[in-house]
C-alpha cells in the first residue's frame, strides 16, 4: 500500500475519464443527469423466469445495444458483464479525451473488479441444458465464461500491447480494490494509463442467494431508512480513467478528482456478517494513506446496500470514526441497485462527478432515517454544495473493505 507522506516519491494520481453503464444512464452525462434528478430504475427482473420468487425487483440495463460501443470485437464472444466492461471502457477513454492510437503507445493497466464474473452467461447456458437438453448448447458461452475476460476483452477491444491485465474477485468491494491497484501503479510509475473499475450482470444465482437470506427489498431499495427491507440486485460497469497528474496537465486533460488514497483490510469475521471495527479499522487507514483527517471529509459514499445489518454497521462504524456529527452520508445503490463488482466503481465515479459538478446525489426512496443510522442522508433530492474531499466506501463479504478517497483538483490545466 501507498502511503501518501510528504517525503515519499510518487506521482500524484487523477481521474480524467469517467465510462458509466447503469440501468438509470448510460455515459457520463446521463449518468450526471440522473444522479442529480434521483432518478432510479427499479422494474421486474426479466433476465431470468422468476416464478416461485415472492417478489422479484431489479435494476437491469434496457435497450443496451453493445455494437454502439463494441468496434474492434464482435460483441458476441463476450459475456454481458464483458460487454458491459469494454463498453464502459470505450466511454471512459472519449470522456477522457484519449485516442485509442494514444492509449496504444503507452504503458497500461487494465484492472477490473467483478463479483459474479459471467454467471449470468452460464445460467443461460444450464436452463438451456435443462429445457432443451445438452444437445441444444452452445459451446461458445463456455469459451467466453472466464471473470479474466472481463480485463483481457478490453485489451482485445482496444488492441493493447504493452499492458497489464487483471480481473479482481473480491466481489462488491473489487471496483474500490481495482482503483487502488491503478493508483498504485500510475504513483510508482509502472503504468501512464490505468483503466480501472468493475462489472457486473444481474444473474439467477446472485439473486437467488440474496433472496434466501431473505435480503432481497420487495419493491425499492431504501438505504438507512427505519422500514428498509434489502437490497435489489443491479448490473453495469463503471470504468475510470486514472493518469499521473503531470500527464494529465501536458495534455490539457479534465481532471475530475485527484485520488488522495485507499486502504484495503479483510476482517476474516463471519462470511456475512459486517464488523463495525473492521469497517472504521479500513476508514482510518484510508485516511492516514490520503493524509487527511475524519473533519476534512465532506461527503461519504456509503456502500449503503438497504440491509437492516450493513446499514446499521456501517452507520455505527461511521459514528466510531467521525463522532456524533459525521458528513452526510449517501448511497446510489437506492438509485442504481446494487452493481455488485461494478459498485464501489459505479460509486467512485458519482463521487467525482459530485465534486465536479457541485451537488450531492441524493439517497432516494427514503421516508424516514432509522434510528439506529441517524445520519444525514441527504434523502430523495439532490443538494447543492461542494464538497472538497470525499470518502467512498465499500464493504463485501468475508469481510473485504476498500475505501477510496478523493479531492477536487483545484488547480489549473495549461
Amino acid at each position: 500500500m501507498r502511503w501518501n507522506a510528504p517525503d515519499m516519491d510518487g506521482a500524484r494520481v487523477v481521474i480524467t475519464g469517467l465510462g458509466t453503464v447503469t440501468g438509470i444512464g448510460i455515459g457520463v452525462e446521463d449518468f450526471t443527469d440522473a444522479l442529480r434528478a434521483g432518478r432510479h430504475c427499479a422494474q421486474p427482473i426479466t433476465a431470468f423466469d422468476t416464478t416461485g420468487f415472492a417478489h422479484a425487483n431489479g435494476c437491469e440495463i434496457a435497450d443496451f445495444d453493445p455494437a454502439r460501443w463494441i468496434r474492434a470485437t464482435d460483441p458476441y464472444t463476450l459475456g454481458r458483464a464483458g460487454r458491459f466492461a469494454v463498453a464502459a471502457a470505450r466511454l471512459a477513454l472519449e470522456d477522457a479525451g484519449l485516442p485509442v492510437d494514444t492509449v496504444r503507445a503507452r504503458r497500461c493497466l487494465v484492472a477490473v473488479g467483478t463479483t459474479d464474473g459471467e454467471s449470468r452467461d452460464l445460467d443461460d447456458l444450464v436452463e438451456v441444458q435443462l429445457r432443451k437438453g445438452p444437445e441444444h448448447m452452445d459451446p461458445g458461452v463456455v469459451r467466453r465464461a472466464g471473470a479474466e475476460r472481463l480485463s483481457s476483452g478490453i485489451v482485445r477491444e482496444l488492441g493493447l500491447a504493452d499492458v497489464e491485465a487483471v480481473t479482481v474477485a473480491t466481489a462488491c468491494a473489487a471496483g474500490n480494490y481495482a482503483l487502488g491497484y491503478g493508483l498504485d501503479a500510475i504513483a510508482q510509475g509502472e503504468a501512464q494509463i490505468a483503466l480501472c473499475g468493475g462489472a457486473d450482470a444481474i444473474c439467477r444465482k446472485t439473486f437467488t442467494g440474496f433472496y434466501r437470506l431473505g435480503a432481497i427489498a420487495p419493491d425499492a431499495c431504501r438505504p438507512f431508512d427505519r422500514n428498509r427491507r434489502g437490497l435489489l440486485t443491479g448490473e453495469g460497469a463503471g470504468i475510470l480513467v486514472l493518469e499521473s497528474l503531470g500527464g494529465a496537465l501536458a495534455r490539457g486533460a479534465r481532471i475530475y478528482a485527484e485520488v488522495l488514497g485507499y486502504a484495503l483490510t479483510c476482517d476474516a469475521h463471519h462470511p456475512m456478517a459486517p464488523l463495525r471495527d473492521g469497517i472504521a479499522r479500513c476508514m482510518l487507514q484510508a485516511h492516514g494513506n490520503a493524509g487527511v483527517q475524519p473533519h476534512d471529509i465532506d461527503l461519504i459514499s456509503a456502500h449503503g446496500t438497504g440491509t437492516r445489518a450493513n446499514d446499521a454497521t456501517e452507520a455505527a462504524a461511521i459514528r466510531q470514526v467521525f463522532g456524533d456529527r459525521p458528513p452526510s452520508t449517501v448511497s446510489i445503490k437506492a438509485m442504481i441497485g446494487h452493481t455488485m463488482g461494478a459498485a464501489s466503481a459505479l460509486a467512485t465515479a458519482a463521487c467525482a462527478v459530485a465534486i465536479t459538478e457541485g451537488f450531492i446525489p441524493p439517497t432516494v426512496n427514503h421516508i424516514e432515517t432509522d434510528p439506529d443510522c441517524a445520519l444525514d442522508c441527504v434523502p430523495n433530492r439532490a443538494r447543492q454544495t461542494a464538497p472538497r474531499i470525499v470518502q467512498n466506501n465499500a464493504l463485501a463479504f468475508g469481510g473485504n473493505n476498500a475505501v477510496v478517497i478523493l479531492r477536487r483538483w483545484e488547480g489549473t490545466v495549461a
